[in-house]
């Protein structure tokens, strides 16, 4: 057997002559398709980064797999509604998903992540000397707790 089945189906005029249309039909599931168009490509891109499959953004969307993979293949931009709902879901904006800001993929999404990123980029402002003073300070701390994290800190 080669995975497929063979049906015959008949118009009404071909039942009547007792003609046979052969329609066959494979059982195999047809080969996963890359993302076609930029939207596409950054909805992927989004969903993939945030650990989801199709199939968990379709229930959180409450639609079906089949809806995620046309947009993520066909690249046809979703109606506005569902655009909306697409945005809350992958806990993103709309101008990363049209391709208007470039995506934030990853973990440093978090407020937390944020607002110390915020800080950090502060430090432009500051004399060459001292941003090499802080990026020191920063790297003994980070040594000197052995794995990144600062134990028992309270945040500034």
């Amino acid at each position: 057997m080669d995975g497929r089945y063979t049906i015959f189906v008949y118009t009404v005029k071909e039942f009547y002559e007792s003609r046979k249309m052969p329609l066959t039909i494979a059982l195999d599931m047809p080969a996963k398709k890359p993302p076609k168009s930029s939207f596409g490509e950054r909805l992927f891109a989004l969903r993939t980064a945030r650990g989801l499959t199709q199939v968990d953004l379709a229930k959180a969307l409450g639609t079906t797999q089949r809806v995620i993979s046309y947009y993520e293949t066909k690249g046809e931009l979703p109606p506005p509604d569902f655009l909306v709902a697409l945005v809350s879901a992958l806990g993103t904006t709309a101008d990363e998903l049209l391709g208007i800001k470039p995506p934030r993929v990853g973990p440093d999404n978090t407020p937390e992540q944020r607002r110390l990123w915020k800080r950090f980029q502060r430090m432009e402002s500051l004399p060459e000397k001292d941003q090499r003073a802080v990026i020191r300070l920063i790297n003994s701390l980070v040594a000197s707790n052995g794995n990144g994290h600062a134990r028992g800190s309270a945040h500034p």
